[in-house]
């Protein structure tokens, strides 16, 4: 069997990284999952339909496509230029007028511009630096307009202590996926180790990412600003308790 092997410093600029886990990450159930989502962002965000909104690591657009279908402008922002290329070909087949950034989300703001930002599907928190992470909420505080919504989707420390598994796999048609994590920095980073078996080859990749309690990340949005903090445990919003499958912020200016 053939191994290819990536390791790189910086994991999140590593563009055979996204490239090789697409198909997990993107699969049609996750893609058709989008609009029920979108639905329930824009209950929470309380949006008005035709309102500004940034999708923050928009990925392959999955949300921003659904957001400019009920007539919200969007700007899409993403490290990825393959998975921007994507959702542009998309945008441009269904007719809809979307911006696409390619920008570092610790960079890209624009002042005074959005009445909600979303940052979903557990991508916020990959910076070794803890103060990068204070530098893309203060950028999303400024971009926002007075009274506008920030809402954050990730994997919260209290969930990943009910549910932690060190090891899983899984067979997706015969591609099969291996994740290995182990806890680290006294339960503030999760190191992740995923490995891919297709055809032959053997794909390999190791990567981390700073977690939060409900309280940490409370705390850190109100110190960059933001004037009120409601937490949910999933995106319909439910309570964040013992049965929560997501940790939502939702954060006011």
């Amino acid at each position: 069997m053939r191994k290819i092997q990536e390791k790189q410093k910086i994991w999140y600029e590593n563009k055979n990284l996204w490239k090789t886990f697409a198909p997990l990450l993107f699969n049609q159930k996750i893609i058709t999952a989008a609009g029920d989502e979108i639905k329930q962002i824009i209950k929470l965000s309380g949006v008005r339909n035709g309102g500004k909104v940034l999708d923050l690591c928009c990925g392959i657009g999955r949300h921003s496509l659904e957001l400019a279908r009920k007539d919200f402008k969007i700007v899409g922002v993403d490290l990825t230029e393959e998975y921007l290329a994507k959702a542009r070909r998309k945008a441009r087949a269904e007719g809809l007028n979307i911006k696409f950034v390619r920008d570092d989300m610790r960079r890209f703001c624009q002042l005074d511009y959005f009445d909600a930002v979303i940052n979903i599907y557990t991508s916020f928190g990959y910076f070794d630096n803890p103060e990068d992470d204070r530098r893309v909420l203060s950028n999303t505080y400024y971009s926002l307009h007075k009274g506008g919504t920030l809402i954050i989707d990730v994997i919260g420390k209290e969930i990943l202590a009910r549910i932690f598994k060190p090891r899983e796999w899984q067979d997706d048609n015969g591609r099969i996926f291996l994740q290995e994590r182990k806890l680290s920095r006294d339960w503030s980073w999760i190191d992740n180790r995923w490995i891919i078996i297709e055809n032959g080859k053997k794909y390999e990749f190791e990567f981390g990412h700073r977690i939060y309690s409900a309280a940490e990340l409370t705390a850190l949005l109100k110190d960059c600003g933001f004037k009120s903090v409601k937490i949910f445990g999933d995106l319909a919003g439910a309570d964040y308790d013992h049965n929560a499958k997501r940790l939502i912020a939702v954060a006011k200016k």
